[in-house]
């Protein structure tokens, strides 16, 4: 009896689990500095007051009465984010990892990670304060110290100014503050050492997503302008808006073609608050 003629495919095979063959994806940010509204809303309205003043004065007993406005800001669902692809009846047959779970992990990640996007590079826009690193930005050691100096003075004096403010980097960004936290002081510097980056320091929360977040690019209905950018400011004083916070996966039978056709689809909003723009800081990368 012969042996040594079997085709390579009838040999026995060991299937890894699929999860050990996963695509990379970015850490998520958007619920942690917005407040996030799952509410079944694509309508939002947030009235303010106009400012008032305080006149200091010899005491008379007497003031003058001023005009109060009120303005409504408003926050509409406009974003729609789709990710779809087919699987033939064949692949499904011929494979024994379940792609189609595999897929839709995959259309979570992706979709997630699209949001993510869409929602810091608007913040960026939004924001009012505005910050311009010194040469070399975050990638120079030395400069770490200097910006979160100069940030923290955005911040300082607000009632809300330092309520776990965050700042928001790309990876490229990392080599910088890592090195400045080994070299600062003991502690630092031994948390640093036996820990990497540590998530808050300074005062700040800090988070870092993958380099290309920050884009000179039109994200659905929006132009930004935002590469060379980062970010700062308070958490939850802005909203996103998903309507019943989830992401809805279809799976749908195609006439022509085999297997089933997938696709998930999400709705977005979101709204940087009129009054506290202030506290929201564009950076620019010197």
């Amino acid at each position: 009896m012969t042996f040594n003629t079997n085709a390579t495919t009838s040999w026995r095979k060991k299937w890894m689990p699929n999860l050990l063959q996963e695509v990379l994806h970015n850490a998520l940010v958007a619920a942690k500095i917005s407040q996030p509204d799952y509410s079944d809303i694509l309508y939002i309205e947030n009235p303010y007051g106009s400012a008032g003043s305080v006149t200091q004065q010899t005491a008379v007993g007497t003031y003058s009465v001023a005009s109060y406005t009120s303005t409504t800001d408003t926050l509409t669902v406009t974003e729609e984010f789709v990710w779809s692809e087919h699987i033939y009846d064949l692949e499904k047959v011929a494979q024994i990892a379940d792609i189609k779970g595999s897929r839709m992990k995959e259309a979570m990640a992706q979709m997630a990670t699209s949001v993510d996007k869409y929602v810091v590079n608007a913040l960026v826009d939004a924001g009012t304060g505005s910050y311009t690193t010194p040469a070399g930005g975050f990638t120079t050691p030395a400069n770490i110290n200097e910006i979160v100096g100069d940030l923290a003075g955005k911040f300082a004096g607000y009632a809300l100014g330092f309520d776990n403010p965050y700042i928001v980097v790309e990876s490229t960004d990392v080599t910088g503050v890592l090195q400045n936290q080994f070299s600062n002081g003991f502690n630092m510097a031994d948390s640093a050492l036996n820990n990497g980056l540590m998530g808050h320091w300074g005062g700040f929360d800090w988070y870092v997503l993958r380099t290309g977040t920050f884009v000179t690019d039109n994200l659905g209905s929006d132009a930004f302008t935002n590469s060379g950018h980062r970010l700062a400011g308070i958490p939850g004083i802005s909203t996103f808006a998903m309507p019943g916070g989830k992401m809805t996966w279809m799976e749908k039978e195609v006439s022509g073609k085999t297997g089933v056709e997938l696709a998930m689809v999400a709705y977005c909003g979101f709204k940087a608050w009129h009054q506290k723009l202030a506290l929201t800081v564009d950076i620019t990368l010197a």
